[in-house]
């Protein structure tokens, strides 16, 4: 599905230039859970940009689901982004005092999805994210943190990406909410074979994943299946019999 071959990605040119990734290279097979893990200013969030389609590479190659896409247009990443990405940021970047169920389904407005269609589609990405449907007319802001995310992740899944890249998505999140919304992208991974990329710099957190990329100066230092991920929900249920 990912076939990233020895990126570079530099900034600026000269004495002032500024080199974030150099000769990048890993493949992701359709339904994995992958985390990129690395500190600040390791390169891992010009990576997540150039995953998401939101810049490109100053040399090499990406090809995302067998397209080439890392020398496209700006008109023909976003055509990409909008087809086979979805994105979970850790600012869940939800419309405060627009309902659950609408925040979905906006993107399938801009799609010109038919309006029963929408509603049917927003609805289970809804559920499949974990949420009742009781929730569905209640305002984002009347939510906690994450029953927020994980509606900013049923958005991502409403148009049926072939990618969920999630960014730094428990970033904001006490720790109990940040094991709930861990079990939600297991889960996805699990039942319904989504192939998921988690950025995160912690690693409690990529040690959910099932195998781990580490980044360093820009350049990937390990690449590693995790051969036992943690199990969010069962450490849910441990945190609450505490």
């Amino acid at each position: 599905m990912i076939e990233v071959t020895d990126i570079t990605k530099a900034y600026g040119t000269g004495p002032e230039a500024y080199t974030a990734l150099r000769g990048v290279s890993f493949s992701i097979e359709e339904g994995e859970f992958v985390a990129i893990m690395g500190p600040s200013g390791s390169g891992k969030s010009t990576l997540m940009h150039i995953l998401g389609c939101l810049d490109t590479p100053t040399s090499g190659s990406y090809r995302l689901d067998g397209k080439d896409v890392s020398s496209m247009t700006d008109d023909e990443l976003a055509n990409v982004r909008k087809d086979k990405i979805g994105f979970v940021f850790q600012s869940f970047n939800l419309l405060p005092r627009t309902t659950v169920l609408r925040n979905v389904v906006l993107p399938l407005v801009y799609a010109n999805v038919p309006h029963e269609e929408r509603e049917r589609r927003a609805a289970l990405a809804l559920s499949a994210a974990g949420l009742s449907e009781e929730h569905f007319g209640h305002l984002s802001n009347q939510l906690s943190g994450g029953q927020i995310q994980r509606v900013a992740i049923a958005r991502a899944l409403v148009n049926e990406p072939a990618l969920v890249l999630a960014d730094e998505p428990t970033g904001n999140l006490d720790s109990k909410t940040s094991l709930i919304v861990l079990e939600t992208l297991q889960r996805l991974n699990r039942e319904q074979k989504r192939t998921i990329v988690l950025i995160t710099h912690e690693p409690d957190i990529a040690e959910h994943a099932g195998r781990i990329i580490r980044i360093k100066d820009g350049q990937v230092v390990s690449d590693e299946k995790n051969r036992a991920p943690r199990d969010a929900a069962t450490e849910t249920r441990l945190y609450d019999e505490r």
